[in-house]
């Protein structure tokens, strides 16, 4: 490099690990620098941008909005340098940090038992796992690949279909055993029924009985904040649950839990996708490869 010529993308590195880390020493020690050097380098940064990026106290540093922002493009940059040096050093093998965002539910019944399969074949990739049935913003959370139940929104995100999965009311044999078992949508009021602690895109429970819909909302009575939640409350005979039918398989098989109303089960069903930032150019591999393999062996049903 020249006299006097800018290192844009080092200085991109070091301040990233200056936030990853924490701090000017610990980002020091992993970029083999001394503390004194990166203070000086994130000084000369901000004089370059004209911009303040860091707050700077004796027990933590705060990143400015301008520093947030600076941090969330110089991180996805670095990414992409990296990935397009491994697409033409290694052959495009899968490798690097994969963060997913998916539901609890997905997570336990779908995602976990496959993910030994996954690592086997990528051995160069690594995980990060967040559980949340909220609908996050993916690009704020530097999530790779979110799994989403529901209709999906008109949005920048890129879509691949994972199936769909039909809806069931269940109760434990306990539970059945102490409030009855109904029969009708009108029995239902004198039960307690398990809710989402969170807004959900269709809260009411919808039956189909004599010829015509009806809806009843679950009871405020008990609620979860997340499916699997839900699940455990039902499994210990707290009360009825809606649940899709893929989180409850196991359950019924082993007589843990009994559908109801099954008479009444209006036969909808929820769509289930694997979502990503993008704007259709290629993907970095690691991600192909994870949703390749969710539309191969993660389906729901």
């Amino acid at each position: 490099m020249a006299r006097g010529e800018i290192n844009r993308s080092g200085e991109m590195e070091v301040f990233v690990r200056v936030v990853e880390q924490g701090g000017f020493s610990a980002a020091a020690r992993a970029s083999r620098m001394t503390p004194s050097a990166v203070s000086k380098l994130v000084a000369r940064l901000e004089a370059r941008l004209g911009s303040r990026l860091v707050t700077r106290s004796t027990r933590r540093l705060e990143l400015t909005p301008e520093g947030c922002a600076f941090y969330e493009r110089a991180a996805r940059i670095l990414a992409d340098i990296e990935e397009a040096e491994r697409s033409a050093g290694a052959g495009e093998r899968p490798a690097g940090r994969i963060r997913i965002s998916t539901s609890a539910s997905y997570g336990a019944h779908v995602l976990a038992p496959l993910l030994p399969d996954f690592l086997a074949r990528h051995p160069g990739v690594s995980l990060d796992i967040v559980e949340t049935d909220a609908v996050i913003d993916l690009l704020a959370e530097r999530v790779d690949v979110a799994i989403r139940a529901g209709e999906l929104k008109a949005s920048s995100l890129l879509a691949r279909r994972l199936g769909d999965a039909g809806k069931v009311i269940v109760a434990a044999p306990a539970y059945l055993a102490q409030a009855g078992t109904p029969r009708r949508a009108a029995d239902l009021d004198a039960h307690i029924r398990i809710g989402f602690g969170y807004k959900r895109a269709v809260e009411d429970w919808p039956l189909r009985e004599d010829g015509r819909e009806v809806t009843l909302p679950p009871s405020a009575r008990v609620q979860a904040s997340d499916g699997e939640g839900v699940r455990r409350l039902a499994v210990a005979g707290v009360g009825l649950a809606r649940l899709a039918t893929f989180t409850v398989r196991a359950d019924i098989a082993a007589g843990r839990l009994v559908p109801v109303l099954e008479a009444l089960n209006p036969g909808d069903r929820e769509s289930f996708h694997a979502v990503h930032p993008g704007s259709g150019g290629p993907l970095p591999a690691r991600v192909r490869a994870l949703i390749d393999f969710l539309a191969e062996r993660g389906r729901v049903t």
